[in-house]
């Protein structure tokens, strides 16, 4: 049996490092990707992480398959972003333990970006007749984990709250729609969103209007690469063409709440 919840995760700081930066900052992604998602899962359900190298850990290996859906925070009139973007920082400090760097005296000095308060809805699609989803659900409801789950560091611990379960269906577009997710893009967004001037009845829009973009990763090129998979992610707030053309692959559902979110 299926079902869809959503859980809020929240933190005081995040760090989603980018793999291709490194010398002399390392750089975080602005949002939550679906690889940083299913870690958070799986130490909430208590499954190993990477412990091989040249081994796929095995929370993915059991998570992989879950489709998710993932959205920048807003709750009870307050949005914790920016038009889809996140505060940042850039934290100094030095690696002193003489383990981390072969340089002279072993100090290795590090500057990271990092977020400030990243917090983000996650909608999950469990199924029940399965353990290890089962246990899942169990615990996402219950406020229970096995590890404390961190925002990609272990200093960065998180926390998730107003766990909600939802009636939903397939949504098939017949007229205008607005995403409440991100979204994977592969057609022009410019061209598909609806310019409410030239609505019947509607002179002006309401509210500061955007489009946000971001290359994320959706999961791993396992061996012999072991690197990340990416896709061409969108999160707006203007409303779409009924025609928009999104990926067949990835399936729109409407939710009980009447939100509109893409799964992946």
């Amino acid at each position: 049996m299926k079902k869809l919840v959503s859980i809020n995760i929240k933190s005081d700081f995040g760090f989603l490092k980018k793999p291709d930066t490194n010398d002399p900052i390392y750089l975080t992604f602005n949002m939550l990707h679906k690889p940083a998602l299913l870690g958070i899962l799986g130490a909430i359900n208590g499954e190993k992480g990477f412990q091989k190298h040249g081994e796929m850990p095995e929370y993915y290996k059991k998570l992989k398959d879950l489709k998710i859906s993932i959205a920048p925070l807003e709750e009870n009139g307050k949005a914790y972003h920016e038009n889809g973007n996140f505060a940042k920082t850039i934290i100094k400090y030095n690696n002193t333990t003489g383990l981390a760097s072969e340089e002279e005296g072993g100090n290795l000095m590090v500057t990271e970006q990092s977020l400030v308060a990243p917090a983000f809805k996650c909608w999950i699609m469990l199924d029940i007749g399965n353990e290890t989803e089962a246990k899942l659900y169990n615990y996402l409801k219950e406020g229970k984990a096995e590890y404390l789950p961190y925002m990609g560091k272990n200093e960065f611990s998180l926390w998730w709250d107003n766990f909600i379960e939802y009636d939903f269906e397939t949504f098939i577009s017949d007229k205008i729609f607005k995403i409440d997710s991100l979204f994977i893009k592969e057609e022009t967004l410019k061209d598909g969103k609806v310019n409410p001037r030239f609505r019947p009845g509607v002179l002006s829009s309401s509210g500061s209007k955007y489009m946000y973009f971001e290359h994320l990763p959706i999961g791993y090129i396992e061996a012999p690469l072991f690197q990340y998979d990416y896709k061409d992610f969108a999160f707006t707030n203007w409303e779409l063409k009924q025609d928009y053309v999104l990926p067949e692959s990835y399936q729109l559902y409407k939710l009980s709440t009447n939100e509109i979110i893409q799964m992946f």
